[in-house]
């Protein structure tokens, strides 16, 4: 056998033999989920309106100068708002749509949660 192709093999035994004797060996990792939603404590929410409900619009199409159809995400257009609660003297804050911005105006926060049966001690 050629002495070059020896010596590449006496390497490769060597340190897949120095891997193996690491700390690494036999050791469990955790996955990217869990370990992301264990340190920090942060989840993902949806892109829903607290007070509406409101979701993305998924079957919306797109059509071009040929007319091809092509999908299209409609997203709510969502903003977060701090708003002070009188019944419980205290600020919520609330990711909340422009409709809801709207009737919130209007109406005034604890009519708008009652018109749409949202609790807002959950904020």
């Amino acid at each position: 056998m050629n002495f070059s192709l020896l010596l590449s093999l006496a390497l490769l035994v060597a340190s897949a033999a120095a891997f193996s004797a690491t700390t690494f060996a036999g050791a469990k990792l955790a996955s990217h989920k869990s370990a992301a939603a264990s340190s920090s404590g942060l989840v993902m929410r949806t892109r829903n309106c607290d007070l509406t409900g409101k979701s993305a619009n998924r079957k919306a199409r797109v059509v071009t100068f040929s007319h091809t159809r092509n999908h299209k995400v409609q997203e709510v257009n969502l903003h977060t708002k701090r708003i002070f609660v009188p019944s419980l003297r205290r600020i919520v804050t609330m990711r909340l749509c422009t409709k809801a911005l709207r009737t919130i105006d209007k109406y005034g926060l604890e009519v708008a949660a009652k018109k749409y049966e949202c609790d807002l001690s959950k904020f």
